[in-house]
């Protein structure tokens, strides 16, 4: 079971993150924005977070995650993936960002792959409706 901190500032994608990764069997806490996040007790396994938020930006919070622990993995979860490339950045080793909205399965079989280190880094946006 892994510690899951899931942090998004719209109400409905947390519920639907927590749901999705608790009855794959891990713990998961909850945080509002990234000011919220970095009081939540640890330590993380993951940290699962928007990337556009008020207050603090995703990749801002990472960043303090990682300084707290090098070893937490990061899922970004984003409707503007763009954002976070904008200034040529690139991931660290395990970090990786997918596109909203997203399907239960694709949370979950990410998770799992991130927590097991068979990725290291993607981009993937969610399938395409259009053929």
């Amino acid at each position: 079971m892994a510690r899951i901190l899931v942090v998004d500032d719209e109400p409905s994608f947390r519920t639907f993150a927590a749901l999705v990764l608790e009855i794959a069997g891990h713990q998961t806490t909850l945080a509002v924005d990234g000011l919220d996040a970095l009081d939540a007790p640890g330590p993380f396994d993951l940290l699962l977070t928007d990337l556009m938020m008020p207050r603090m930006m995703g990749d801002e919070l990472a960043r303090h995650m990682r300084q707290r622990d090098p070893t937490v993995k990061v899922l970004y979860l984003t409707g503007h993936p763009e954002e976070l490339f904008k200034d040529e950045r690139m991931l660290f080793a395990g970090e990786v960002v997918l596109k909203k909205p997203i399907s239960p399965e694709l949370l979950e079989d990410t998770v799992s792959l991130l927590l097991s280190a068979c990725i290291a880094h993607t981009v993937a946006a969610a399938p395409s409706a259009e053929r």
